[in-house]
């Protein structure tokens, strides 16, 4: 497997790496994959969790004993519990989002995939994510496996962020350079 040398020399890249491993040998990749979704999903909706990933006053044991209850309660695989408690262990639980990223990356890689990020101003339908997901892949040649965020800010449009390639077509981005051309003119 050919791991891109941005997410090998990050950190995050490097822990996504080792577990990416391990559940490989295990053979439990798409089980800790989905575990890693679980945890993103309770990442972005839980604020106690958030900060007790963050947060440097926790000792490591209690961040431990925290992660493995959370875990527990989740019904994640040992594995993903034990590498949870690794990272409590060497304070790395704050970078749980990005090693989430790097490990999805690394999957999708095997599989033959490319992610891409799409964010838009309001949820999309599934339809709609069927018609852009046909239209990546008939633009990158390969199988798209979409992931979704909802940021109003945008206004309208999309975001889509494929590996390091962004395309921007959300309507904050035109008024602002709107705004820019207006105040050079």
């Amino acid at each position: 497997m050919e791991i891109s040398a941005g997410i090998q020399a990050s950190l995050a890249g490097r822990y996504a790496s080792a577990l990416f491993d391990l559940a490989a040998e295990k053979g439990t990749v798409t089980a800790v994959e989905s575990d890693l979704e679980k945890l993103e999903a309770g990442l972005d909706q839980s604020d106690e969790l958030r900060q007790l990933t963050t947060n440097p006053q926790v000792s490591r044991k209690d961040a431990q004993k925290a992660v493995w209850g959370v875990a527990a309660i989740m019904g994640l695989a040992e594995l993903t519990q034990n590498f949870l408690g690794t990272l409590a262990q060497n304070r790395r639980l704050g970078q749980l989002p990005a090693i989430i990223r790097a490990f999805r990356a690394i999957a999708a890689a095997q599989r033959g995939e490319v992610t891409a990020e799409v964010t838009s101003a309001h949820a999309l339908t599934d339809a709609q994510l069927s018609t852009l997901e046909q239209k990546l892949k008939a633009r990158e040649g390969r199988t798209v496996k979409l992931t979704t965020k909802v940021d109003p800010d945008l206004l309208g449009g999309l975001v889509v962020t494929i590996g390091s390639k962004r395309i921007d077509g959300s309507i904050r981005t035109r008024l602002n350079t709107l705004a820019n051309a207006m105040k050079s003119a």
